[in-house]
């Protein structure tokens, strides 16, 4: 998955242009940028490769969940419907704009299920937001029909799913409005950054203003543009989005080297009749970043795991004990721990999530494992990899069978 692995040439070059320049800041400085705007250029790359009207570059994937729900309006008290399974920053950029995240069950999609969606809604609701985890998406058709019905905005973390589509759609522009994150370990990278992007002028134009302080950017006297409203620091720098506009271009090759690795890997688990693999909506397709697959039980999916890593192969991800992508160790948002205190209006609207039943999501995520797809193996390194792969878990598998 990682862009970092095929960092080269093209890089170093878009690098060089802002260094030649010395200008690192986004805005302002024109006399001495030699014609050089590199957030802007890898805006418009973005909206060609998107196919949207608008994009915007900000610091962070988590900065570009925060701008896309200030940007649409979202604030105190407006409850944004999301799955337990995801990354921390999905909730947190939630709870920076004084909204509440209201966390539902996950289905074999691994992502948001639908019925869990529909009572969850309440008059308070006003955000339904998938996240495409580990490179594919949710039930986008059905999500976007729910919106629609109560008039609600429907906002796709895309952050690990750049390059995945739905119904030809790319991933982040089924919505209203799209995040990508572009830090060390997505498919392509700027070191850190992030973007949203969307076909609506109004949030596109807020998403603008809201990123560096309110300013309206209009002119090019930068000391005397006006602040339309209350904003943020969520600058890019053009270091960063230099190296940004070059894996952009490298983008297809990208998914090209995941997707080949991806059906390797896949084709050889097929062989084993217990496995079964996550659910793709029909009409989607994955960007290949992971392939995740379920176990029969927990028990297995668990002594799987285990044996894997013995076994060295790297890279393999159990959710279920993980501290950062599933709710079960999420205690610091289930006490409400927080260097600053948290709204008493915002605790008190959100669901005590130590006593919700989401032994749904447990059920799948305690019998799934993901594995990451890494760009830099060579041949003979992804059929050893298949091979201790299948060995691994055939084992476990058979010894399991002895014992019933």
């Amino acid at each position: 998955m990682p862009g970092f692995e095929l960092f080269g040439d093209l890089e170093r070059k878009e690098v060089n242009d802002v260094l030649n320049t010395g200008v690192l800041m986004r805005y302002g400085f024109d006399n001495m940028r030699q014609g050089q705007w590199k957030a802007k250029e890898m805006e418009k790359a973005l909206c060609n490769r998107m196919g949207v009207k608008y994009a915007q570059l900000v610091s962070s994937g988590t900065s570009a969940l925060t701008v896309a729900l200030a940007s649409a309006g979202v604030g105190a008290g407006d409850e944004v419907i999301m799955p337990v399974f995801t990354f921390v920053a999905s909730f947190e950029a939630v709870l920076s704009v004084g909204a509440v995240p209201v966390l539902v069950n996950i289905d074999d999609t691994l992502t948001l299920d639908i019925e869990s969606v529909k009572k969850a809604i309440t008059s308070k609701t006003k955000v339904i937001m998938p996240v495409h985890m580990c490179g594919s998406m949710a039930h986008l058709k059905e999500l976007k029909g729910i919106c629609e019905e109560h008039e609600l905005i429907l906002l796709e973390d895309a952050c690990q799913a750049i390059g995945g589509s739905y119904e030809g759609k790319a991933l982040g522009s089924y919505g209203d409005l799209g995040c990508f994150s572009f830090d060390y370990v997505k498919t392509i990278t700027c070191g850190e950054g992030g973007a949203i992007i969307t076909n609506h002028e109004k949030y596109a134009l807020n998403a603008d203003h809201y990123s560096d302080h309110g300013h309206d950017h209009i002119g090019n006297d930068r000391g005397a543009e006006d602040h339309p409203f209350l904003g943020y620091n969520f600058r890019i720098s053009e270091l960063n989005a230099a190296v940004g506009i070059a894996q952009l271009s490298r983008l297809d090759n990208f998914l090209d080297v995941q997707k080949r690795n991806y059906t390797v890997l896949k084709e050889s688990l097929s062989k084993i009749p217990e496995i079964a693999f996550r659910k793709v909506p029909e009409g989607g397709i994955e960007n290949y970043s992971f392939l995740s697959f379920f176990l029969p039980d927990e028990q297995l999916a668990r002594e799987a795991h285990k044996a894997l890593s013995e076994k060295g192969v790297d890279g393999c991800f159990y959710w279920y004990d993980n501290n950062w992508h599933y709710i079960k160790k999420w205690d610091h948002l289930k006490k409400h721990h927080s260097l600053g205190k948290l709204p008493q209006e915002v605790i008190n609207q959100m669901p005590d999530y130590n006593a919700v039943n989401f032994s749904q999501s447990d059920y799948w995520i305690g019998r799934n494992i993901s594995v990451l797809i890494k760009l830099s193996w060579t041949e003979e390194q992804l059929y050893e990899r298949a091979s201790k792969m299948v060995k691994a878990i055939s084992d476990v598998l058979s010894l399991s069978h002895k014992n019933i």
